[in-house]
This record gives structure tokens, sequence and C-alpha cells, in this order.
């Protein structure tokens, strides 16, 4: 690592932040300070029902401008940047030629729900149910955490794996150009990476891998077990490097000189970074187009059984630190079709509308445009209003979508209490809709919590600015980054939990009664036909390999564990 008298002190940090709805673009000086900025409203398409979409190629004018926008912002040259770090969503992928570097599709965003009928297929199919026993059995002989993951494993439509095998299977050219070794597969990153680099390096860091579900988190590597079961060919996917990483240098045409690309992060790892929570029991909440929970778990993967699932943090040198995470899909999202039903004018306003009545009016929304995730779990629940009277308000309709915000971070936060054994030590909020104060003190009495928010709300930024600045010696250490952090207020619990367990009692009963709303009739048929024959066969299985993998190893003290490596 280079150090910090290298003459970089007076060279800034450029980070840009691919998030779901917006990208940004902030330079940071060795303070911590945003010294220029420039932002874009990001281009999302839907083409139809459950498709979520993004353009490449309106992606790539858009990061190209942004990046542009915020160095003149800063009255610098490009020459003057230091180093590039670069967030980006999670779990949006897309394909492209090996060899001419044409894409096949479109971005296939995270919260598209094209792929439900295969997940829906896949979690009820006797093989998965026989990956369950085998995996099991192995977990008993072994006691390894991996097999333990494997054997509760399910799939959900914000994995990677089978929107990556609808793609497979619905575009020939992707299964052709994969068959000849000729297609190449990127999360957003991978693919500006290879953008910028005039398509000379194809590589993705460990939080970006580890958030596709395809990466095995505990061997750290792309998981062959999976591909296999599924038919993805291994070949498509791009080596991992380390998140703070010399990945090479942006090509001096683009931006009129060459800049160091030095780190690439998932968001939501990159605001874990961005808020400091460097400690074992730390917690960050973001809250954005969606709300991510995630708990700081040290060199322990988590092995989930109720919808959180085990994240590579980041890894820098030789360390490597865990994350636990969990969902919710629809919280910007809510806010902002209110705000196209013009059931306000300002974002700004919700917070007063929902204070100028004393409660929801009976009134539960339920926030599932994407489905439900963790702890629910449900690709096909609906959005919806339930309990709308004639004497309904907008103001109400307001409150109700806020409110929904706030229980929703509320069943995160047990899930993570029932999950997890480790002692949280702080909370820290981020995220657009943390600027909500109605948002986060209901959220902080609900969790019963003291929330930290920070000065800037935009971590994720700043997360793969710190990344990328350590890289080039800006800064040295973790404690210097501490230091840098600044809090604006903390939101301490100024109501008890039993002034709020009856109306969120009648808001579950909400989400119950949308659940698997947009299952069809032959799903539901098919479900209700195939369960007691999955039943007998699935028991049949478990008896079957658990006496097959006994004897085996009793007899021969065969290696079992090595069966799925």
């Amino acid at each position: 690592m280079s150090s910090p008298r290298n003459g970089y002190r007076d060279r800034l940090i450029l980070a840009v932040d691919v998030g779901s709805s917006v990208l940004r673009c902030h330079l940071y000086n060795q303070s911590g300070e945003i010294c220029g900025s420039a932002e874009d409203k990001l281009k999302v398409l839907y083409p139809q029902a459950g498709y979520v979409e993004i353009d490449p190629e309106s992606l790539w004018e858009q990061f190209v401008r942004v990046v542009k926008e915020a160095v003149a912002d800063a009255g610098i040259q490009m020459s003057q940047v230091a180093g590039l770090g670069i967030s980006t969503q999670r779990g949006t992928f897309i394909t492209w030629n090996k060899k001419t570097g044409e894409t096949f599709h479109n971005f296939i965003s995270w919260q598209d729900l094209r792929a439900a009928d295969l997940v829906s297929s896949w979690n009820r199919s006797l093989l998965l149910k026989a990956v369950h026993g085998v995996c099991t059995a192995l977990h008993f002989f072994t006691r390894r955490k991996r097999f333990l993951a494997a054997s509760l494993i399910n799939f959900t439509t914000q994995h990677v794996s089978l929107r990556l095998v609808w793609v497979l299977q619905n575009i020939p050219q992707v299964r052709q150009a994969a068959e000849k070794g000729n297609c190449c597969f990127g999360t957003i990153d991978t693919w500006l990476l290879h953008k910028l680099t005039k398509g000379t390096v194809f590589a993705t860091d460990y939080s970006n891998a580890s958030g596709t579900a395809v990466f095995d988190p505990y061997l750290m590597c792309w998981s062959s077990f999976l591909c296999s079961l599924l038919s993805i060919p291994l070949s498509i996917f791009p080596p991992v490097e380390d998140t703070s990483h010399s990945f090479g240098l942006a090509d001096p045409t683009i931006f009129g000189a060459p800049v160091p690309i030095l780190a690439l992060v998932a968001d939501q790892q990159a605001a874990m970074f961005g808020q400091c929570c460097f400690d074992v029991g730390s917690v960050k909440l973001t809250m954005g187009t969606g709300s991510f929970i995630s708990i700081n778990t040290g060199e322990t993967l988590h092995t989930s059984i109720a919808g959180l699932y085990p994240l590579i943090g980041w890894k820098v040198g030789d360390e490597v630190v865990c994350l636990a995470e969990g969902n919710a899909s629809d919280t910007g999202t809510a806010i902002k079709w209110a705000e196209e039903l013009n059931l306000f004018t300002s974002v700004a306003d919700t917070e007063t509308m929902a204070r100028s009545v004393p409660d929801c009016g009976g009134i539960y929304f339920v926030p599932s445009f994407s489905g439900l995730q963790a702890p629910i779990n449900d690709p096909y629940a609906c959005a919806s209003f339930m309990g709308l009277k004639p004497s309904t308000s907008k103001s109400h309709l307001v409150r109700a979508i806020l409110e929904s915000v706030a229980y929703r971070n509320k069943q995160l936060y047990d899930t993570v209490l029932r999950e997890t054994t480790i002692p949280i030590t702080l909370i820290r909020a981020d995220g657009g809709v943390s600027n909500n104060n109605f948002i986060m003190q209901m959220t902080a009495d609900l969790l019963g919590q003291t929330i930290d928010k920070p000065k800037h709300t935009d971590m994720s930024s700043l997360g793969a600015a710190f990344l990328a600045g350590m890289a080039v010696g800006l800064w040295s250490t973790k404690d210097e980054l501490k230091k840098l952090r600044t809090t604006q207020c903390e939101f301490e619990p100024q109501a008890k939990w039993k002034e709020y367990e009856r109306s969120m009692g009648s808001w579950e009963v909400a989400l119950q009664r949308c659940s698997n709303w947009y299952n069809t009739t032959a799903s539901r048929k098919s479900l209700a036909t195939w369960f007691q024959p999955i039943r007998v066969w699935n028991a049949l299985g478990w008896v079957f390999w658990l006496v097959f993998l006994l004897l085996l190893h009793l007899r021969t003290s065969f290696p079992v564990s090595e069966l799925l490596c």
C-alpha cells in the first residue's frame, strides 16, 4: 500500500454509486468532504408485467456523463483524480459476446420477476428435496456449515441463478454462445469495468460475486455444484478479485486521462463500509429503493433458515469480513408510486401529512410490488391498501405507506435477532428514505433501539471512496475513517412496543391476505395435486440417502464431505 505522503494528499477520490433508481457521483477529499457532485435518475424499463430492465448503452452514457459533470463541479482536471471506486446495485446482470463485446439483452434487474415460475417449480421439485436430504446427511457426518446451508437452500427471484437459467432457456444466442465458450456474464460492476478498459479487463469482486447466490462464500469461488445442478456453464463467470484492488486504468479516451480503478463493491456492502460498521455486531439499515438490514458477523458466515443470506462484506488482503443480510424490495418504490398517483406533491410533505392524523384510520398498506422477501419469502404476494372507508383521506393513505416501511424494518430486525446470537452493538441508518423523520422515529420505537443517522446519507458512495482511497494511501487505517464519519442525529425510542402491537398485528393480517396472489390457478392445482406424493417421495429419499451414505461411510471411510465439492 502506498504511503499517505506520496503526493495523493491534494488529490481527490472519485466514487460512483449505481443505485436502483439514481446514479450518483461524488468527489471526496482527504477529510471525507464532498468537493463535487452530479447525479442522474436511472432509466428503468418495464417492458411487460414483472419484467424490470436497464438499457446498457443508456446506463453507460449516464455513467460517463455524471463522472464528467462531478469533476467539472469540483473545478478540477481529471488528472487530479487519484482513483475511482464503483458501487453498484447487486444481482442485476447482463451477458455479452466475448469476441465482439455486443450485449445479448438488457440488464435484468434484481427486482425482475420473470423467473418466478422457475423459482416455484424448483423449490417444489423432488431434485431440490433430494439435495436437501443429501446435504443434511453430509452435515451430520462432517459438521461443515456449507452443507447445513445447502440443506436449507431455497431459490428466490432475487437470486441471479434462476434468472440466468431463464436467459439460457429463452434467448437462443446466449445459450449458443455459452456452449461455444463465447459468452461473458457480468453484474453491473463487471460490465462497467469491461467498458472502462475497452474490453481488456474481465473481473468482479467478492462482495458483488457473493450477492449473486451463484458464488459459494464458504469456498470463496463460483459454485460448481450449483452450476452443474442448473446447467449453467462455469466458463461464463469472471475472475473474482479483492474489493480494494488495482483493476486497471480507465481508457484515456473516455475521460481525457487514465483513471486508476481501485475498488469495485456491491452497494449494501459499500454502505456498511462507509458507515464504518467494522466491528462484529454492528448493524446497518439502508432505506432506498428497498430496505436492507445487514449485521457484521466477522469472519463467520451465517447459515439462515428464514431468508437472511450470508455475504462477503469485503475482502482486502487477508481480511475477509462476512455479513448476514435481509431485505424488503419496495421501500422507496412505494413512496415514488404514491407520488406518481399525486397522493402528495413532494416527498418532503409526507412526514407532515402522516403527523396530521392521529393514526392510519384502520388503513394498512402492503409494500409488495416485487413480492415479499425475508422472513415471508413470497414472490407472488401483491401490493394493496386494506381497510379503505369513505372517510379515508390522502393523509391516512400516506401514513399507512410510511408505517408499512417501519413494520417491514421491524420484521427484518426480528429475523436478525432470531437467527443470530451476536449481540447488536449499534444501528446506523442511511439511504434517501432515512431522511424521513416519521419513519426513522417509528422504526426506533419498534426496534427499541437508538438509531444513528449520518450527516450525509450517500453511504454507498462514501464506502466505495474509502476503499479506493485506502488502495492509494489517502487513508491508512479504519480508525482514521471512523473519525471522518459524522453523525447528524440520533433517534431514541419514545414509545413502547405495546402502543404498536395491535396495529402491527392488523398489518400482518393484511400481509397474509395478500400472499400468493399472483400464483396461477394451474400452479395452485399442481401444488395441491402433487403435495402428497412429494411428501412420500421426500421421506423415501431421505431414508435412502441416509442409509446409503451411512453404509458408505462406515464400510469404506469414504470422505462424503467431498461429494459436493
